[in-house]
């Protein structure tokens, strides 16, 4: 409805709500309502997600079952895990965000924007409490509750998230 445009080899599951939205060449929506957002050719939306205003998927993103995605851009390659909400975020290329994430980006005043860097692994059940920034290639153990920005290449575990060693830093001490 709307202003809707769906590209040549698109699939639309049965009950896929499309309003005001535009889904690439070979993207794969499947019981999914879509407002406003913004699908690249070859991405898939899982059956239940809702894709709200603003948001923008690659081509080759992956949204899973029972996922929200607001006002976000999420990156080439990137999968974000089903049971997940995204809202106001910038996620790069080829990072995996495990179901369960939450960006915690309300603060009872204003929304606050998270910034999600390329290759990151973010674990299941993850917690982030925006606003902040996860580095390129970090990774956060599952169930940690992120409330400082992580460099990239880091790892963080807990609740709060802190510093963990990797295994090669802990051999060379």
């Amino acid at each position: 409805t709307g202003h809707s445009s769906v590209a040549a080899g698109a699939t639309l599951g049965p009950n896929a709500q499309i309003h005001d939205a535009v889904v690439g060449e070979s993207a794969i929506v499947g019981s999914a309502v879509v407002r406003g957002a913004s699908i690249g050719a070859g991405a898939q939306v899982g059956p239940f997600s809702l894709l709200r205003e603003g948001t923008e998927l690659a081509p080759g993103a992956y949204v899973g079952a029972h996922a929200e995605v607001k006002a976000s851009k999420i990156g080439t390659g990137t999968h974000v895990g089903h049971f997940s909400y995204i809202g106001d975020t910038v996620i790069g290329e080829g990072a995996n965000i495990g179901a369960g994430t939450v960006t915690c980006n309300y603060d009872g005043e204003r929304k606050n924007a998270t910034a999600i860097g390329d290759g990151a692994f973010i674990g299941s059940g993850t917690m982030i409490v925006a606003p902040l920034k996860i580095g390129k290639g970090a990774l956060t153990g599952a169930g940690a509750v992120v409330t400082q920005d992580v460099p990239d290449g880091a790892r963080v575990a807990g609740v709060p998230a802190r510093a963990i060693k990797s295994n090669a830093s802990q051999a060379e001490q």
